[in-house]
């Protein structure tokens, strides 16, 4: 199952929702059941609700990357697209620096041939 990127909005909505109504989807969205369980069985009383509300301001006040690097390991979806550029251009370049080490007779043909595979398979 692929993960998604999770929306700081709908964190900050499901949060401000958890201060009126049900406390913890907002904890169950972000992939942290356990809390969202603690929050659901603690709903009788108001330190759920609270706790939801600091935490929707506290969403809310993040930016884009802060929040990405704590609910989405640290991958936005910005940044996954210049990261696929960047990499490519990387590997081309340290292809190339292996190929300029094979022909100046650095390295063998099949030293050449394992570091080869072994950047393409890490780039994947």
């Amino acid at each position: 199952m692929l993960a998604k990127n999770k929306s700081r909005s709908i964190a900050a909505i499901l949060a401000l929702s958890g201060a009126v109504t049900i406390s913890g989807l907002h904890k169950f969205y972000l992939g942290q059941p356990l809390w969202g369980v603690v929050y659901v069985l603690l709903s009788w009383t108001p330190i759920p609700k609270v706790a939801c509300a600091i935490e929707a301001v506290w969403y809310l006040a993040q930016d884009e990357e802060t929040f990405d690097r704590n609910f989405n390991s640290g991958k936005s979806l910005k940044s996954s697209f210049t990261n696929k550029a960047s990499g490519v251009g990387a590997l081309a370049e340290a292809l190339r620096e292996l190929d300029a080490l094979r022909q100046d007779g650095l390295i063998s043909e099949y030293e050449f041939e394992q570091k080869r595979r072994q950047l393409i398979d890490s780039e994947q």
